[in-house]
């Protein structure tokens, strides 16, 4: 089983969750983090770090969230592997709490 980031995240990149990945699992890009699930070893640290909710396992994927189980696999493939906390996006704030954001995802 993996952890899957959600739209949730989408325009506001926290990175709470990448400084407790003992096995650096997380890939960023430009306004959204990734899990890849070959890498991800199911310590659900990165769960109670996200400070919108965004992470799921994936077994516990909310209903219309189960498409980022693949995208999750697809998009840590091509972006870089990112291992400490940076800030979050400048307007993560006026994003945190929108929801369907999938169309404003930045491949």
């Amino acid at each position: 089983m993996t952890y899957v980031v959600t739209d949730a995240c989408i325009k506001c990149k926290y990175t709470d969750c990448v400084d407790v990945c003992p096995v650096d699992c997380f890939h960023e890009g430009p306004n959204f983090l990734a899990i890849d699930p070959e890498e991800c070893i199911d310590c659900s640290l990165c769960v109670a770090e996200c400070p919108i909710s965004a992470i799921y396992a994936e077994d516990d994927l909310p209903k219309g969230q189960e498409n980022f189980l693949a995208l999750n696999a697809e998009l840590a493939k091509n972006w870089p592997v990112i291992t400490e906390k940076i800030d979050p996006l400048p307007d993560h704030a006026d994003w945190a709490e929108v929801k369907d954001k999938l169309q404003y995802l930045e491949r």
